[in-house]
């Protein structure tokens, strides 16, 4: 059985979806941020960079227990892991590789200092709001056009580049984000939201989680806590 250290955060729902969609045994081990339990020993064993999620394979590769960590490898090694949700074919393989990285390297990161900046900074900052805001709309005209022409993201078929995304997209409203300037976005959106697996992926760890608002969580999160070496 795979143990999941993880939280319900977009990043962590793409891991529970891609479990689910693949019918993988899994085990979650809750790793709360907001108390500072991603700067335990003991995680950061599994996740030097102590972020979540992480997994341990007890059947990894050549049968011996595997940790990893960082969401899109895991997605990329849960896919080679069941053979499902990536294709085989050379050029079809980096139609999604490509897309999976536009969502870690753009996606995520942009998003993130979206929420960030909109959301949780003590200073609400017209240049960093705007900016970000800016670039999310951006990304998502970049995701409108390309499903104009195409059923998926990275192509006909579902693969780990629509589970990675799909997270990062329901926190629209927080992203200032009009639905209606995006709907072949919107079409694919509720299309995968659909999804029994992605329905009780994004339901994983979702009742543990509490607003990020509180003194405490905001300096495990943002303050000189996540700058000290652990």
């Amino acid at each position: 059985m795979i143990e999941v250290y993880s939280w319900a955060t977009p990043n962590g729902h793409k891991v529970h979806i891609m479990l689910e969609e693949c019918g993988l045994a899994y085990r979650v081990i809750p790793v709360d941020i907001g108390a500072g339990d991603q700067f335990k020993p003991e995680f950061l064993a599994i996740s030097p960079n102590n972020k979540i999620p992480a997994i341990v394979d007890p059947d990894g590769p050549e049968g011996k227990p595997f940790a990893l960590f960082e969401s899109g490898a895991i997605l990329v090694y849960l896919a080679a892991k069941t053979g499902r949700f990536m294709p085989e074919a050379i050029t079809a393989r980096y139609e999604v590789l490509q897309w999976l990285m536009f969502q870690m390297g753009s996606v995520g990161p942009m998003l993130g200092q979206t929420h960030h900046f909109r959301i949780y900074a003590p200073d609400k900052l017209e240049y960093a709001i705007n900016r970000y805001t800016n670039e999310a709309k951006r990304l998502y005209g970049v995701m409108d056009k390309r499903l104009a022409n195409s059923k998926y993201i990275a192509g006909p078929a579902y693969t780990i580049a629509d589970i990675a995304i799909f997270p990062w997209l329901r926190s629209w409203k927080n992203q200032g984000i009009d639905w209606n300037d995006y709907p072949h976005l919107k079409g694919w959106f509720d299309e995968i939201g659909a999804r029994p697996a992605v329905q009780r992926g994004v339901e994983v760890l979702a009742n543990r989680r509490k607003p990020l608002v509180d003194d405490q969580a905001r300096e495990v999160l943002f303050g000189a806590m996540q700058y000290q070496r652990h």
